[in-house]
């Protein structure tokens, strides 16, 4: 019987013949953010560790509260900056040199297709966009991987996505998942491998895949994943610039024909109108049209599920020329220092700012409600990022609706969530 790709990987990681249920796997890179990994290095010195497996193979990123927002960010920063220099851990990041991790860590070329990543943050799997192996991990995981450079993984069952048909104008992969997320629901995935496949996903972007397999959680996925093809190395090469070292063969990398499966889904998305997840639930998705009476206070454009340049080339393309509401919000985050050059090389800041747009360095802010845009009680949000819970951009009672930056850039003109069309 054939292997999965996820399983293909896990197997090498293994260093055995045949895969079992749990394996002890080597990983090829592992990483915490500003949040994460201080607890992380605080479980490591409780345990006695007085060295890491490997200085090249750990990152630190301090996206999430940088510029310290207060004097428990600035400590989170100091306390990995200190252990980074410390251990001689070479990939420390901070508002030097730093972006969203999951957008930031494939551009330093220190995630390739094929590799097994480890990350403490529930996003890792935004990475199996490339085609590897990620996985989120608990903090104190992140501190064993960090001494023996191997982590236990139970081997996850994949559901196989095939995507059919022709998207119609201003869809993306962000409209693919929602609606995905929206037929099984939160735990439709649970501790599953999220495989999206199909004559749609050869045709998407690796901005769009990236987008997919970044709310594989969402759906209660253990990851998300896309084979890697000539696409994949394409952009690698255009990103990474002269840190792109992949070597293996992407021919590898795929699915057996016979490989097991727990379930295969086929999506026709021919008749997809563009998505929008209404409060509190990532599955509870509705056609944009559904909606065009919800006004809003506050449109967020970025994060790492849509903050790549490709994501603000489309929002610079229906803001160009126009003003957002009046008394709107509308904060746009590029997702790292170079996709803000080249947003900026573009032209695209300055169509941002005439459009009375903010424009924030790389942060994970507003997502998680930390900072750089907080709802108030009763405010209502629009935003291109990956979760809606009670709570989750501020107040309990405020309310957060997701879509696509086109969707989020066309509803920051009217004030309203708003079809781009009607722009």
């Amino acid at each position: 019987m054939g292997l999965t790709l996820i399983e293909k990987i896990l197997l090498k990681a293994s260093g055995k013949k045949e895969l079992t249920d749990f394996v002890y796997a080597r990983v090829n890179f592992a990483f915490g953010n500003d949040i994460t990994a201080p607890l992380a290095v605080k479980e490591f010195v409780k345990a006695g560790f007085d060295s890491v497996f490997d200085t090249r193979k750990i990152g630190f990123v301090c996206d999430h509260f940088l510029p310290a927002k207060d004097l428990k960010a600035a400590n989170n920063a100091k306390v990995l900056k200190d252990f980074a220099q410390k251990y001689k851990i070479k990939n420390f990041f901070d508002i030097n040199e730093c972006g969203v991790e999951h957008v930031f860590l494939i551009e330093q070329g220190l995630v390739s297709p094929g590799a097994l990543v480890v990350g403490a943050d529930s996003h890792t799997c935004t990475l199996g966009g490339i085609g590897a192996a990620s996985f989120g991990v608990g903090s104190t995981d992140l501190a064993a991987v960090m001494k023996e450079g191997s982590c236990w993984l139970k081997v996850p069952h994949t559901i196989k996505f095939v995507y059919k048909g022709k998207l119609n104008k201003w869809l993306s992969g962000k409209d693919l998942i929602l609606n995905t997320i929206g037929k099984i629901g939160v735990e439709g995935a649970h501790y599953k491998v999220m495989e999206f496949s199909g004559p749609v996903i050869e045709k998407l972007g690796l901005d769009d895949r990236l987008s997919m397999t970044n709310m594989a959680i969402e759906a209660g996925g253990k990851t998300g994943v896309v084979e890697p093809d000539e696409s994949t190395v394409k952009y690698l090469k255009e990103i990474q610039g002269k840190r792109f070292s992949f070597k293996g063969s992407i021919k590898e990398l795929k699915s057996d024909k016979d490989a097991r499966y727990k379930e295969v889904i086929e999506i026709d998305v021919t008749k997809l109108e563009p998505q929008v997840a209404c409060p509190h639930l990532p599955s509870n998705t509705k056609a944009v049209g559904e909606l065009k009476n919800v006004s809003l206070n506050q449109v967020v454009i970025g994060s790492c599920t849509n903050g790549r340049i490709t994501d603000l080339r489309i929002a610079a393309k229906i803001l160009k020329n126009k003003k957002v509401k009046k008394g709107l919000r509308v904060i746009i985050l590029p997702a790292s220092p170079s996709i803000y050059k080249q947003a900026e090389k573009e032209g695209l800041i300055k169509i941002f700012m005439e459009a009375n747009c903010i424009v924030s360095p790389a942060t994970c802010g507003p997502c998680l409600g930390g900072h750089m845009g907080i709802l108030d009680k009763g405010e209502v949000a629009l935003a291109t990022t990956n979760r809606n819970f009670i709570g989750r951009m501020g107040h309990p009672e405020s309310f957060v609706y997701l879509s696509s930056p086109a969707v989020a850039a066309a509803s920051a003109i009217k004030g309203r969530i708003t079809h781009p069309d009607e722009v």
